[in-house]
């Protein structure tokens, strides 16, 4: 990985370890250099459509990092929100925005220290993307979840199709309901550069 933290060093990310040292080198210029500086729009999409969806809190923010999904969805009135994410530094940045209810380090590949059913709702902005998270953990995510809550997270298109999320849902189907896949842009539409015109794809749905 280059010295520099970057979209291209993130989507070379092996391991949670490789994910750990990244956003601890990255956590304190992210919001600058990476999310305003590209243009970045994600989390606005991933809020936007859990509150078109119905979704309430309380909800869990999977993957937090420095608060633009949690900011995002509390801008459109969803609370109480807590996050979770890999990188206490990352979770550091989001703890001085006055966003969550409750921040916790947390690896969703290794399971959550949360009892079952214990939110109304869960998001997720760019954790299931190259280099991060598979399909394998959205079991986690559910689990989680209260029957009748509602789930919104992305999944970047080219992961979606690469890593057998398709399959996934399908064997969720006894589990969930009401799924919808919606392709958003990541960035803005004045965002250059060779990742500007990045989907993501949105999976939304009901837990069972």
């Amino acid at each position: 990985m280059s010295d520099d933290p970057d979209l291209n060093a993130a989507y070379a990310l092996q391991t949670p370890e490789d994910s750990r040292q990244l956003y601890a080198r990255w956590a304190k210029t992210y919001d600058t250099t990476f999310a305003s500086a590209s243009g970045y729009v994600l989390h606005m999409q991933v809020a936007s459509l859990f509150v078109l969806h119905g979704g309430t809190g309380p909800v869990l923010d999977v993957g937090a990092g420095t608060g633009l999904c949690g900011a995002a969805l509390t801008a459109q009135g969803i609370t109480p929100v807590d996050g979770t994410d890999i990188s206490p530094e990352m979770l550091e940045v989001a703890g001085t925005k006055g966003i969550y209810r409750k921040l916790f380090t947390g690896d969703i590949l290794k399971g959550l220290d949360i009892a079952d059913a214990t939110y109304a709702g869960a998001t997720s902005s760019g954790t299931f993307t190259t280099g991060h998270v598979g399909p394998d953990a959205l079991d986690e995510v559910i689990r989680v979840v209260r029957p009748g809550g509602r789930i919104t997270l992305s999944i970047n298109a080219q992961h979606f199709a690469a890593q057998g999320f398709a399959a996934k849902f399908a064997l969720l189907e006894p589990d969930i309901q009401d799924l919808t896949l919606t392709d958003v842009p990541i960035y803005s539409p004045e965002t250059t550069g060779v990742h500007a015109r990045d989907i993501a794809r949105v999976a939304s749905w009901i837990k069972r």
